[in-house]
């Protein structure tokens, strides 16, 4: 099966073949500073399963070997990799996919770093848009 996807202006598009090795939300600091947000949900794969399809990333080195890649027009993260680490291993943001549901987190990892109310933020009241001013 083949999956795609890219940033949020269109620039770059990519394509990932197979299924990953697993989909993991991860909760370290440097996946928060990179993206903004609380966790950053990864689907895994072998570098040969994925595709630039369209445009160029540019590549921020954000500690050590690791490679967080992103369209330098909008901003937006895109996949990772850490030759040390994982080689032959490319992580694309599962959030940037056409069909994120596709490939839904299998797992928590990185979760010492975690952000301590993100334990317990499925108990937050939810509302399916923004709620009214009261």
């Amino acid at each position: 099966m083949e999956h795609t996807g890219g940033c949020q202006c269109g620039s770059v598009r990519y394509a990932v073949s197979g299924d990953p090795m697993h989909v993991a939300i991860c909760h370290c600091a440097d996946c928060r500073k990179s993206s903004g947000a609380p966790m950053v949900s990864w689907a895994m794969f072998s570098a040969d399963q994925f595709m630039l399809t369209q445009g160029e990333v540019t590549t921020f080195n954000s500690s050590g070997a690791s490679m967080r890649n992103f369209c330098p027009r909008c901003g937006t993260g895109l996949f990772f990799t850490n030759q040390d680490n994982l080689p032959g291993i490319i992580d694309v943001q599962s959030a940037t996919l056409d069909d994120p549901d596709a490939l839904p987190a299998q797992v928590h990892i990185q979760t010492a770093e975690r952000i301590g109310w993100t334990a317990h933020q499925h108990d937050l009241p939810e509302f399916a848009r923004f709620p009214g001013p009261d």
